[in-house]
Order: C-alpha cells, then sequence, then structure tokens
C-alpha cells in the first residue's frame, strides 16, 4: 500500500469496557469468508479463496485492525481463520455460542453442555488456546436465555478456567441489551441512524463501564446516512454515541475495507 493509500489517521483503541482488553474502533467481521447462504446483504457473493482470505487478513492488520469477529454459525470461518490468521497474539478474537447452521438452517442450544462444546470446538478450529471474548448468539429471546438457562453460568466456569476472556450476547431486544449490560462483560447491539432502539443498552453499559459492540452499522449493506458519503454518517453517528467501543463491518472487498478504515479513523 502507497502512502497516498495510507494517509489517514490509524485507528483507535479504545478499552473493551472493564475487560482489560483494547479493541480497534473497527473490527473485521468473517461471515462472509465462510458462509453465503443464508444471509442478509443485497447481492450474492462467491466465497473468496485462501489467498485472497489472507490478503484481506494482512490489509487488515497493515490498516490498524486488531479485532475480529466470527462464529460457529459464519459456516467455514473458524476453520478457515484457524489455517489462516498469523501472530495470535496481535489479535483480538470474538466467537460465539448458542446459533448453529446446518444444512442451510440456524437452530438454538443455549445448554451448559453445548456451551462447553462449542467452545472447545471453537478453540480447536481456531487452533488457539483462548478466546478473548464470547458472545451469545440469541435467537430473539434474549432474557429467557440469560435468566433460564445455565448459559451464562458455563461461560462464568470457562472464564475461570482461561478458556475465554470475557463473554456477553449479541442481543436482539433492548430488554435483554440491559439485562446482558448487567449480568456479562460485552454487549453487542445494533445501532445505526435507523434503528436507535439500543441506545438506552450503550448509555447503560457506558455508565458500568461494559464494552460494546456494533452490529449492523451500515444496516447490512443498506447505508442509511444522510449526506454525500453515508457510510461516514453512519460511522459519525454511532462514535459520537459515548460507550461505545467498535463497529464491526464485515466485507471480503479490500476496496471497501479501506473506505470503511478511512470512514472510522476521521470520527
Amino acid at each position: 500500500m502507497d502512502s497516498e493509500q495510507n494517509s489517514f489517521k490509524p485507528l483507535a483503541r479504545r478499552p473493551l469496557g472493564n475487560t482489560g482488553i483494547e479493541v480497534s474502533c473497527l473490527g473485521l467481521g468473517t461471515v462472509k469468508i465462510g458462509r453465503n447462504e443464508g444471509v442478509k446483504y443485497p447481492t450474492g457473493f462467491d466465497l473468496p479463496d485462501d489467498q485472497q482470505v489472507q490478503e484481506l487478513l494482512s490489509l487488515s492488520r497493515e490498516l490498524g485492525i486488531n479485532l475480529i469477529d466470527t462464529a460457529p454459525a459464519y459456516g467455514s470461518s473458524e476453520e478457515r481463520l484457524g489455517q489462516l490468521l498469523t501472530n495470535r497474539q496481535d489479535w483480538v478474537i470474538c466467537s460465539k455460542v448458542g446459533e448453529e447452521f446446518v444444512d442451510g438452517q440456524s437452530f438454538f442450544n443455549f445448554s451448559a453442555a453445548h456451551v462447553r462444546r462449542s467452545i472447545e470446538r471453537s478453540l480447536e478450529r481456531l487452533r488457539t488456546h483462548y478466546l478473548d471474548l464470547v458472545l451469545v448468539h440469541s435467537d430473539g429471546s434474549d432474557e429467557d436465555i440469560i435468566l433460564r438457562t445455565d448459559c451464562f453460568e458455563e461461560l462464568t466456569r470457562c472464564r475461570e478456567e482461561g478458556l475465554i476472556r470475557a463473554f456477553g450476547m449479541s442481543t436482539k431486544t433492548a430488554a435483554g441489551g440491559r439485562l446482558a449490560v448487567e449480568t456479562s462483560d460485552v454487549v453487542m447491539v445494533t445501532y445505526h441512524p435507523g434503528a436507535t432502539e439500543d441506545g438506552e443498552v450503550i448509555d447503560l453499559a457506558h455508565t458500568l463501564h461494559k464494552g460494546v459492540l456494533i452490529k449492523k452499522a451500515l444496516n447490512s449493506g443498506h447505508a442509511l446516512g444522510s449526506g454525500a458519503d453515508p457510510i461516514k454518517a453512519n460511522m459519525e453517528f454511532i462514535f459520537s454515541k459515548p460507550g461505545v467501543s467498535a463497529i464491526i463491518i464485515g466485507t471480503i472487498n479490500p476496496e471497501h475495507l479501506r473506505q470503511n478504515v478511512e470512514a472510522a479513523a476521521s470520527c
């Protein structure tokens, strides 16, 4: 990359709540390297080959990204990252539990036994001894998962054993987001100009010094910000909210990645 391409400010690092983990304010979502069916993007896409994934990861690191987001439900994403990701110590790896995607269909299991098996499988696939962050992949029943299953109890045990450094939930409801903030380390919520319901969750997390990750910041490819640069407008809107740790953006297009980083770095 020449100096003109990389003339923008480096990405800021932000604390992930009180976990002791610092993350780049932009994280790379990796669903598109492992799964291209049952996704909600405006256009279809082919899965990238190994060389393309390796180049994307190298570019991400060069641009200052240290946070990478994956999940068992992202098809072959974890396995491919395990094969292609180098310098493990330079990355903050977030994976998930709860959702499985098999034969084109999702199913959910939030039992302690499944949580344990899922984490052990993720460690094996990612070829690492620990996960920095594990989020529960909610099916929409956020409060029931937290209050009526032993999911969070098992995640607490895994954290105590050193298998994971922190845990939380990728929520679907504001009530569930508030409860996740109160009972775990990190929450992942949807927040952009067209979806502000989780703003109160971010406010609570900020008050309690908990980590906040933002999903669907560009509305799954349908950016909603106003003006000539809707991507930058969305990011400015999100980063103006105190308490946001990082935005997760899923892309396999190097030019889009550069544009996203430039927009985030200027906010």
